[in-house]
Formats: C-alpha cells, sequence, structure tokens
C-alpha cells in the first residue's frame, strides 16, 4: 500500500482516499484534512472532487481540470487557524515541476463549514 501524496505517514486510503470515496466521501473532519484531500486530488488527477469542495459562492463555472504533465513533488502544511467552529484558515507550500521547471505555491486558503461539511473558500497566494 502506498503513503498518502499529501505527506501524512498513512496509506491513502487510511487518509485522503477516505475523503475521495466511500461512505465518508466529500466529509473532511476539518479544513487542514480537506486541503490536504484537494492536493491529493490534484495530484491524482480528481477534478470532480475539486469542484465539490468548492464553496458554491466561488465555485468555477466550468469543471476543475487538473494537468496530468504537471508532477506535484510535496505538500508541507504551515499552519491550521481555526477562527471559530465554521471558518479555518491553512497556509501551506505546494511545490511541482512542469516541463523541467519546477514551481512553488504557497497559499493562505480559508475554509467554511455549512451544514457540518467543509468546504475551500479562496486562497491568497503569497
Amino acid at each position: 500500500m502506498s503513503l498518502c501524496p499529501c505527506g501524512s505517514t498513512l496509506p491513502y486510503t487510511a487518509c485522503c482516499g477516505r475523503w475521495h470515496a466511500g461512505p465518508q466521501k466529500l466529509q473532511a473532519p476539518d479544513a487542514e484534512a480537506l486541503m490536504r484531500s484537494r492536493y491529493t486530488a490534484y495530484v491524482l488527477g480528481l477534478g470532480e472532487y475539486l469542484r465539490d469542495t468548492w464553496h458554491p459562492s466561488t465555485r468555477p463555472a466550468e469543471a476543475v481540470e487538473t494537468d496530468a504533465a504537471v508532477r506535484w513533488l510535496g505538500l508541507e502544511v504551515k499552519r491550521h487557524v481555526a477562527g471559530d467552529a465554521d471558518h479555518a484558515t491553512v497556509e501551506f507550500v505546494a511545490r511541482s515541476k512542469l516541463a523541467g521547471r519546477a514551481f512553488r505555491l504557497h497559499e493562505t486558503s480559508r475554509f467554511v463549514r455549512e451544514a457540518g461539511r467543509w468546504f475551500y473558500l479562496d486562497g491568497e497566494v503569497r
């Protein structure tokens, strides 16, 4: 069994995989778990999951497309701050490579929980 791409020490099926499919689909327990599962969805090309976990008020009209040519290299969660029970931010750095060029995305993302379910709202690139 392979480790989850999100950087945890857990197998994919025991980590982000449970939020991607099965009875717990779309039910990440907190903003950090949702953010990690979204990173893993980019790695695995799960565009439908990305769209489904985006808050309806900021969700793109078109399907979320992932680029199979992008090679994701790793995720570092810098901090997870719960503003209150239904709002949180997660600061992270995601590294990738495309056509031999390295990229680094440093973002502080905002998340909101509605009816018990967490959604990605938006993010500020640093």
